[in-house]
């Protein structure tokens, strides 16, 4: 494990221990960034803003994209193994999901860059001469890009590329508990045929040490930040000292609503897949919800039969996550009723050490437990009835968050007349986590600050300037 600092790799800092999820092993050692690093860092890449990498055009940058996204490819099975060894996410989720959409990230990024066209207008002025006004696009600069332990790469990768293709240059930090796939993707952009310094890596903690230090940094222009709403108030706060813009995908409490008019088994084997992908720790898995009373039954023991026929799981990220989780399933327990699941499995082998929690379904907790209430990011699902459309919405809006959601229904016009009801930045009927990539992602209240996505993500990396020519 190593930074990439001043288009070198670095292997400097006190070390930190590297653990095995799935075993609870330390298995390696990752160094801190120290303040003097971040520093230099945040100063090549500043540099490199005024050197070769500003005469680039579009079409250049576009091709640098598919570069790097040919050398992920090219080392595509290192990729998997290392996602999997630091999340331990099955294979089967990294090499389907977490590796290819890394890849269609830059690539996607480098097409529409490369189609992508700015408006211009031809202004009448007193003397019937006219004007010419036309919009230049300019980088920000340098941006911080901070990373979460989820979904590592993919969430790397989705900022890194839009960033690249409008010109700015990027130093990032990944999660200090998921740095591998990190350190390879900086090996490709090295090997890449970029200039120097463009992109730089750093690893460490959050607070008081790399990540805290970067996005404080009076050199870091703006940052891009996926993680949880508390860490994402901390870091506005710094960057409102210096005006710097920012980017936030923060946390969920995802609902779902399932009708009567629903295609059950449909819809049972969706929400098996919202509310466990990756055991739950994904930003959009559905953690709460609502079935139209007549079949609350009948899908509430569907599901809890699915989630207990479940293979092929993987562990919460770290010790300190299982024990959130289990103190939350704890008190669920106490106050409600557990339907599947509810506590840690038992392996018989070295899984035994590892940081498991068994697939949990819940029902009969009152709106304002915090179960229901607070993001888990675990394996847990509470299920609750409703009897109208306007209570099942009413419960799905409430709360805090507001980044996702789901509507099981066999009528069209109530999907259409829900699903832009719901406060949420993306809503998905009869489906779950169906993304194209050009479409705005990114969530209200405290699930997030702007969009991301397409054209979205380009407008953000990059500041509108008006050229106004008298003819």
């Amino acid at each position: 494990m190593r930074h990439y600092v001043g288009g070198g790799f670095d292997a400097s800092g006190v070390p930190f221990p590297l653990v095995d999820p799935v075993t609870g092993r330390t298995v390696g050692e990752v160094p801190a960034a120290s303040r003097e690093l971040v520093d230099r860092a945040v100063g090549a890449a500043r540099e490199a803003l005024r050197g070769p990498w500003a005469g680039w055009s579009p079409a250049e940058r576009s091709r640098a994209l598919h570069r790097i996204a040919d050398g992920i490819e090219g080392r595509f099975e290192e990729f998997v193994a290392a996602e999997c060894a630091d999340t331990g996410k099955p294979r089967a989720l990294a090499a389907t999901v977490d590796i290819p959409r890394a890849v269609a990230n830059f690539r996607a990024y480098a097409d529409l860059l490369a189609g992508r066209s700015e408006r211009s207008w031809h202004t009448g002025t007193p003397d019937g001469r006219g004007a010419l006004n036309y919009t230049v696009r300019k980088p920000l600069g340098v941006v911080a890009v901070v990373s979460p332990w989820n979904l590592p790469l993919l969430l790397l990768t989705w900022k890194v590329a839009p960033a690249l293709a409008m010109g700015n240059t990027v130093v990032a930090k990944p999660s200090e508990l998921t740095p591998s796939t990190a350190c390879l993707l900086a090996e490709v952009i090295a090997g890449a045929e970029l200039p120097a310094d463009v992109f730089q890596l750093v690893h460490g903690q959050g607070a008081d040490a790399a990540g805290q230090w970067l996005t404080e940094h009076p050199g870091v222009d703006a940052v891009a930040f996926t993680g949880e709403s508390r860490t994402g108030s901390a870091i506005m706060r710094a960057a409102a000292d210096r005006l710097a813009p920012v980017s936030f995908e923060l946390g969920g409490k995802n609902a779902g609503l399932v009708f009567a008019d629903a295609d059950l088994e449909r819809a049972v084997e969706g929400t098996l897949r919202s509310a466990f992908t990756h055991s739950g720790q994904v930003c959009l898995c559905t953690e709460r919800v609502y079935v139209e009373r007549p079949v609350f039954e009948e899908f509430a023991g569907a599901l809890a039969a699915g989630a207990k026929d479940l293979a092929g799981y993987g562990p919460m990220i770290s010790a300190a996550h299982r024990d959130k989780v289990l103190g939350h399933l704890d008190r669920a327990a106490a106050d409600g009723e557990v339907l599947a699941g509810g506590g840690v499995p038992s392996f018989g082998d070295a899984r035994d050490g590892g940081f498991w929690v068994e697939p949990t379904v819940l029902t009969g907790l009152p709106e304002d437990h915090p179960a229901v209430r607070e993001e888990i990011f675990g394996p847990v699902v509470h299920l609750a009835p409703f009897d109208t459309e306007e209570e099942a919405l009413a419960l799905a809006n409430a709360g805090p968050y507001g980044l996702a959601a789901t509507v099981w229904t066999g009528d069209v016009s109530r999907a259409h007349r829900v699903a832009p009801a719901l406060d949420v930045g993306i809503a998905w009927v009869n489906t779950w986590n169906l993304r194209d990539l050009r479409t705005p992602f990114g969530g209200v209240k405290a699930s997030g600050i702007g969009r991301e996505g397409g054209d979205h993500s380009l407008d953000f990396f990059s500041e509108p300037m008006n050229v106004c020519v008298k003819l």
